[in-house]
């Protein structure tokens, strides 16, 4: 149990920061673009594709409650955290990220723009971490049976 909380904690801290940091990035000023990719400062209110925008700052508390719920889930199911804890660790931490920067900025701070044939949603480091935790979190429960 020690171990998985390490990996856990280890995983969370690490997303967090790393994401963080390169939030920081383009909150100073740093952009690039190209003919297919853009990277440029984005504040989304709402979630992917910026839907429920429409709840305004009560968005981010329903987050925190969603990941709270998370949490006491996988405090009485701790044979689920052993097996999962790096992917969740990762899924949190980017989780996480997210909503701090609901609370600090306003929205999520995006930055990744795809314009290459089509348009596609502006995203980030931590949606990319949370989209691989759910498919690690996938392949691992597919590798275990």
């Amino acid at each position: 149990m020690i171990k998985a909380i390490w990996i856990f904690v280890l995983s969370f801290s690490g997303i967090f920061f790393i994401d963080q940091n390169i939030k920081a990035l383009f909150l100073n000023g740093f952009s690039w673009s190209s003919e297919c990719i853009s990277f440029i400062l984005t504040v989304n209110k709402g979630i992917a594709f910026s839907m429920f925008s429409f709840l305004g700052k009560n968005l981010k508390y329903i987050q925190l409650i969603l990941i709270g719920i998370v949490g006491l889930y996988l405090f009485f199911k701790k044979e689920i955290f052993i097996k999962y804890s790096f992917p969740l660790g990762l899924l949190l931490g980017a989780g996480c990220s997210n909503i701090y920067d609901r609370f600090l900025h306003g929205g999520v701070i995006d930055y990744v723009y795809w314009h290459c044939g089509f348009n596609f949603a502006i995203f980030n480091f931590a949606d990319v971490m949370i989209d691989f935790s759910i498919l690690l979190i996938f392949y691992i429960s597919y590798k275990t049976k």
